[in-house]
């Protein structure tokens, strides 16, 4: 086997855990060309330089890009705290490290270039190119991109990793004066609002959070509404422990995947209750914690939930760990009813509850709330421009709220194929070298994250991060997408040992 050549599209965290991943592995020299035509080369949206404000919502060994090493980045967190004597990233009320957001950024691309040096080192070639891949053509033994400047290059192997995509507006005011479209980066978009402006923040979950922390952290004295349909807040982290799951593992949930087509929701709300069971767990608190959602008002749970930080149940902590462990192994398992109905009414608790923030930012958005400045309200209805500026918000009750300026945190769909991604999505989907999923994203096989067509596996064509939304559920964490490259990986040189490709594909030749 020698000269494979391998064509990655989009160059953010899902591209540097699969780059990664490759140099790691035991595999022969070849090529490697990484397209990417933002700025934001391996860092993309969610760690582009910005504010220190804004953190990382998960604890470092949860946030390591490096297979079977989930100390990776912790260490090299310690070791840049100590060059540049920044120890401000211990979080006083779980004793955990979160570190921000651009920090993490800095990571990934430190990661991403060590990873391709060692891959030269191997004797790979590796070639970045800044502009975006429009169109793929299947071959019978390659897979044929197309750019937007004109190129074209043949590969062995494609993987998609698009990332996800820009906030939606979901009430049509882009281009409205006031009316920021897209916070990030916060340290220049946020600073078109003026110190005592009010400010309506569209949204709830973690994009919300950060626009409030960062606002509190510029001096901000206006008042600020956070509105949104449900008012469902991201859950807060509690406190570490030591739990080694006994039935929620990737070992059962593959194995069971092995022996059985399909499972019942009903069998694995089983599962989860043996485990919580086992744990000691408070099986009505947790219950309760997934149902009563929208019987509880968007404050009292924050605060129920800060007060908790400490508790000695274990009920949640399970819950957070399980869902990004296993929910790619077990939501191709479950039947399509109960998949449609876990997304129809569950799909924002399980966010809540398994993408929580850091106990130091819920304690931020208290004392705002106290202070009087901060207001969370749930059913908004409409949002709209004043005709003499500044903007209306009418919730579900009738009330109505006016702001000068308007944030948007209302995330896109995690299904949803990018907007600069549906050319190139177009071309596979008309050519039927790869089918949408129901759900959203495209069907990809469980096991190795191949492109599924008319009912293949395709060994050439992958798909890593959100665009496996809907065929693997919990796509975009970074355990997952450490998961996931490592399936990748290993599937692309067990073919290309079978294949043993001949010639190596041409690179960047014109159009």
């Amino acid at each position: 086997m020698s000269g494979i050549s391998i064509g990655v599209v989009g160059g953010g965290a899902s591209a540097v855990c699969l780059i990664d991943a490759l140099a790691q592995a035991q595999s022969p020299s070849g090529n490697i060309t990484v397209f990417e035509p933002s700025p934001n080369l391996w860092r993309g949206r969610a760690y582009q330089i910005d504010v220190d404000t804004i953190k990382v919502n998960a604890p470092p060994d949860d946030m390591s890009v490096r297979v079977g090493d989930l100390g990776h980045f912790e260490r090299w967190l310690e070791i840049r705290e100590r060059i540049v004597e920044d120890f401000g990233n211990i979080d006083p009320y779980s004793g955990m490290r979160f570190a921000p957001r651009t920090v993490y950024g800095e990571y990934l691309e430190q990661s991403a270039y060590a990873a391709l040096g060692e891959l030269r080192r191997k004797g790979w070639r590796v070639d970045l190119v800044g502009a975006a891949v429009t169109a793929a053509r299947r071959t019978s033994d390659q897979v044929l991109l197309s750019t937007s400047n004109g190129s074209a290059g043949a590969f062995d192997y494609v993987v998609l990793c698009v990332g996800g995509d820009s906030p939606t507006d979901a009430y049509g005011l882009t281009g409205v004066p006031g009316f920021i479209a897209d916070p990030y980066p916060m340290s220049h978009n946020l600073r078109q609002i003026g110190a005592r402006e009010d400010v309506a923040v569209i949204g709830s979950g973690l994009t919300a959070v950060d626009i409030i922390l960062a606002l509190a952290a510029q001096g901000h004295q206006g008042r600020i509404s956070l509105l949104s349909r449900r008012g469902v807040l991201p859950g807060v982290r509690q406190r570490p422990i030591t739990f080694e799951p006994r039935h929620l593992t990737k070992e059962r949930m593959r194995s069971l995947g092995r022996r059985r087509r399909e499972i019942s929701l009903a069998d694995f709300a089983g599962i989860v209750e043996a485990e919580l069971r086992d744990a000691g767990a408070d099986l009505e608190a947790v219950y309760a914690e997934i149902t009563h959602l929208d019987k509880e008002k968007p404050v009292d749970r924050l605060r129920r939930q800060f007060a908790a930080v400490g508790s000695s149940d274990p009920g949640l902590r399970i819950l957070q760990r399980a869902v990004p462990d296993i929910g790619p192994d077990v939501w191709p398992l479950l039947r399509e009813e109960d998949q449609a109905e876990l997304l129809r009414s569950r799909y924002r608790t399980i966010m809540s509850l398994c993408c929580p923030m850091p106990p130091s930012s819920a304690s931020m958005m208290l004392e705002l709330i106290d202070a009087g400045q901060l207001d969370i309200r749930s059913g908004l209805h409409k949002v709209a421009a004043r005709s003499g500026g500044g903007f209306e918000m009418v919730t579900a009750d009738g009330t109505a709220l006016g702001a000068d300026k308007v944030v948007n945190a209302v995330n896109a769909s995690e299904g949803r194929i990018p907007t600069s991604a549906l050319p190139l999505v177009t071309t596979l989907t008309r050519s039927r070298a790869a089918g949408r999923h129901p759900h959203g994203g495209l069907r990809l096989a469980r096991a190795t994250s191949r492109l599924i067509a008319k009912g293949t596996a395709d060994p050439r064509l992958y798909g890593l991060g959100n665009i496996g939304a809907g065929a693997l559920f919990f796509t975009f964490g970074i355990p997952s997408l450490v998961d996931r490259s490592e399936d990748i990986v290993a599937s692309i040189l067990q073919h290309a040992g079978a294949a043993q490709p001949t010639r190596s594909a041409d690179v960047l030749l014109p159009a």
